[in-house]
C-alpha cells in the first residue's frame, strides 16, 4: 500500500476507544506473533470491554494520535512524559501500524506527530528487529537498560534531540 493523501493523522478521542482497542490487538498479533508466547497474544483478547474502558479513560488525558484511511484506523502512537527519566523529554509508549501499511511512511508520520525532534526514549521487545531498525533510523540507540516481562525482554532505546 503506498502512502496517500487519504491518510489522516489526528488526535484520538474517547469515541475511538472501540476501534483503537481492535487496532491495538490486531497490531500486536501482526508485530509479535513468533516473538512472544502465543498464549499472551490470545489472553489479550479476553475482556475486550475492559480494554475499551481503559482507552476511554486514557484518551482525554494523554497524547494518542491515530492514522486513518477511508474512516478506518490503520495505526496509532501514544507518548508522554518519561516514566523513569523525568527530565528526558518524551517517552514513546506505543507506535503501531497495521501490517498492510508497514513501509508506507505511516509509522514515520505518527512518530513525527508525537516526538518530532525532541529527546526521547522507547522500550522495544528484544528480537523485534523491524521496530529496532525503525528506531535506529530515527536516531535511537540502546542505552544498556533492560527488563524482563512476561512477553520477553524489553530493551530501552534513547535519542538526544536532533
Amino acid at each position: 500500500m503506498a502512502p496517500s493523501a487519504a491518510v489522516n493523522i489526528r488526535r484520538a478521542v474517547p469515541g475511538d476507544a472501540e476501534a483503537l482497542t481492535r487496532l491495538h490487538l490486531d497490531c500486536w498479533d501482526d508485530a509479535y506473533t513468533g516473538l512472544m508466547p502465543q498464549s499472551i497474544l490470545h489472553a489479550r483478547r479476553h475482556d475486550v470491554p475492559a480494554r475499551v474502558a481503559r482507552w476511554r479513560k486514557i484518551l482525554p488525558n494523554g497524547f494518542t494520535s491515530v492514522a486513518e484511511h477511508n474512516a478506518r484506523l490503520i495505526g496509532f502512537v501514544s507518548a508522554g512524559p518519561p516514566r523513569e527519566l523525568p527530565d528526558f523529554g518524551t517517552e514513546l509508549f506505543a507506535l503501531y501500524v497495521r501490517a498492510a501499511w508497514w513501509g508506507t511512511g505511516v509509522g514515520h508520520a505518527l512518530f513525527v506527530s508525537a516526538v518530532a525532534d525532541r529527546t526521547a526514549c522507547v522500550w522495544v521487545l528484544e528480537g523485534n528487529d523491524r521496530a529496532i531498525r525503525f528506531y535506529e533510523r530515527q536516531g535511537f540507540r540502546f542505552d544498556g537498560t533492560g527488563q524482563d516481562e512476561d512477553e520477553g525482554r524489553h530493551l530501552r532505546m534513547v535519542r538526544e534531540a536532533v
